[in-house]
């Protein structure tokens, strides 16, 4: 039983934190959605990482047509330009061999002395001679000829020649020109595509004298626009203004020279150069091209895609994104695995050994091993607990020096020091406190009875009475053998007295195993009856030896001031 203090006790509260509104709301959203646990959480933040850029790139998929259409009319305009460009280099490399071969001393030299007789033969065999190396050393040459001013034919190099004479219109103007371009054609004899090239013989003084003419194929051409398609479904061609094909990358280049293409393709492709335009194929498929113009070989290229091929890459990236967003659900689902195995494991582990520290369980221990800021926290936890343990281990030490073994009381010595301390603060502050000394009648009769395990569950069961039955600011201590001593902080006599009648009552009304048991109990107050520990124990002990005398069972209060020696003395110990 606890009875009320008289002494206001201040208790000091740490103010709450307080939590803003919009905390507040937060939680209560995350509570609604059961997002409650870390890894609920973080998963959730893994699917809004993935799912918001992927619905940001299919919804800019309606956006994205024109510039894919731009990429693919930007790569044809490439592509045929490029085109043009080479098979315009490829001539200029072609006619430039030729010059260097025209401007040979050989030449002007032998074409002029050719006539009937044998002066004149052996200069048609120095030409022949002539032309056969540079034959061998131009680049795709079939066979050259030098013809005179008036067109006949001085000599020629082994092959026929029968496709490669120059209109006199033509050998006409190179009088004053600087070459002649034919126009492409196939050539049976050696199963390629040809062009007849031709440049001005002149002397040294600048007088024309005949012409060098050359059949080249165009092999290398048809090698250049293999490499220009590449693997791609798009096809690159050459063609003449007419709409007729010369050499290109799908089919045989005499299919392709048999060819030729509708005139509304070609007007369309011509007037619109360098712009992607639609249009059907001969063989009825839509398609999308562009064409740029070679003009020193008098040829157009034109690169092409079928348009089913040319729209796919429009629908590619839906497709593209439908994989992008299964890996990224797949990487979300690795990414949250791993934060479960790293952070979210470690976490809860680290949660239920918290909880057992906070049920009294030291016996907890993590693993350490774990990296980063998660294993900071359980090194950290673990020396936190390691802490506790020394302090447990320390207090419990502290309490046993201060306890009784059998009891759990304090101590006598504990119990002397406490009163010390109290009779200071007592003098200090002038107020008052009362000691009670009680004593467990017939005890030593009880033990001898009934044995000392019997004593001691007496003992046991009446230091837990006069521990219920006082504050906890107030000190209990077994004072030796069967006396127990009681200090009450600013309790005047009256109080004590009243205290120290209902522990009396409550023993008497208790049940022992060896039947009923009692106490006689002893009231002193500072500084009436001693100012001192020692006075305050006599005064106590002389009030209970009355108590005793008187029949025990009772409570008497210490009178006048410290005992006497004699009553110190008087009384006979251990009789119960």
């Amino acid at each position: 039983m606890v009875w009320p203090p008289q002494v206001n006790l201040a208790v000091l509260k740490k103010p709450a934190q307080t939590v803003s509104p919009w905390q507040e709301t937060l939680a209560r959203s995350l509570r609604a959605l059961h997002l409650n646990s870390l890894r609920s959480r973080l998963l959730a933040l893994a699917l809004l990482a993935t799912l918001i850029p992927t619905v940001a790139i299919l919804s800019s998929f309606r956006h994205e047509q024109p510039s894919l259409s731009d990429t693919v009319a930007q790569e044809l305009r490439s592509v045929s330009s490029e085109a043009a460009r080479q098979a315009d280099v490829w001539l200029d490399e072609r006619l430039s061999d030729l010059r260097v071969a025209a401007g040979s001393f050989v030449l002007s030299e032998n074409l002029a002395k050719v006539r009937p007789g044998a002066a004149g033969g052996q200069a048609v065999a120095r030409l022949r001679d002539y032309l056969n190396s540079v034959r061998e050393r131009c680049t795709g040459c079939e066979a050259l000829l030098v013809a005179d001013a008036r067109g006949r034919t001085g000599a020629t190099s082994v092959g026929r020649t029968t496709a490669m004479q120059v209109p006199p219109e033509r050998l006409n103007g190179l009088r004053t020109g600087d070459a002649f371009v034919g126009d492409a054609y196939w050539d049976a004899g050696v199963g390629k595509a040809a062009v007849v090239l031709a440049v001005p013989v002149r002397e040294a003084d600048g007088r024309f004298l005949g012409a060098l003419v050359a059949k080249v194929n165009l092999r290398s051409v048809g090698d250049m626009l293999q490499r220009l398609a590449a693997d791609d479904p798009k096809s690159v061609y050459l063609m003449t203004d007419e709409g007729k094909l010369v050499i290109g990358t799908r089919g045989s280049s005499a299919e392709l020279m048999r060819t030729r293409l509708p005139k509304a393709m070609v007007q369309t492709l011509l007037d619109k150069e360098g712009q992607v335009v639609e249009y059907k194929r001969p063989d009825g498929q839509d398609a999308v091209g562009t064409l740029r113009r070679a003009p020193q070989l008098r040829v157009a290229a034109v690169a092409e895609l079928p348009r089913a091929a040319a729209i796919r890459p429009v629908g590619q990236p839906r497709h593209g994104a439908g994989l992008l967003l299964a890996a990224l659900l797949a990487g979300v689902a690795v990414v949250a695995g791993g934060v479960g195995l790293l952070v979210v494991r470690p976490l809860g582990r680290l949660t239920r050994a918290a909880t057992k520290v906070a049920a009294g369980d030291l016996s907890v221990e993590l693993p350490a091993g774990t990296g980063g800021e998660v294993g900071d926290l359980m090194r950290v936890f673990n020396n936190m607990v390691v802490r506790l343990r020394e302090r447990e281990a320390q207090g419990e030490l502290e309490r046993l020096s201060v306890t009784d073994a059998l009891t759990g009381l304090y101590n006598r010595r504990h119990l002397m020091g406490t009163l010390a301390n109290e009779v200071q603060r007592s003098r200090r502050l002038r107020r008052t406190f009362s000691v009670l000394l009680a004593d467990v009648d017939h005890f030593k009769q009880y033990n001898d009875t009934h044995g000392h395990l019997a004593g001691d569950a007496v003992l046991v069961k009446v230091a837990e009475i006069f521990r219920k039955m006082t504050r906890a600011v107030d000190s209990v201590a077994r004072y030796g053998g069967e006396e127990f001593v009681v200090m009450l902080i600013e309790a005047p006599i009256a109080i004590a007295a009243t205290v120290a009648e209902r522990i009396r009552a409550r023993i008497a009304a208790e049940a022992f195993d060896g039947g009923k048991m009692s106490v006689s109990i002893g009231a002193a107050e500072y500084p009436a009856h001693g100012d001192t520990p020692e006075e305050l124990i006599a005064s106590a002990d002389a009030a209970m030896y009355r108590a005793k005398s008187d029949g025990r069972d009772r409570v008497m209060v210490a009178v006048g001031g410290p005992a006497p020696d004699h009553e110190k003395k008087g009384r006979r110990r251990g009789d119960g």
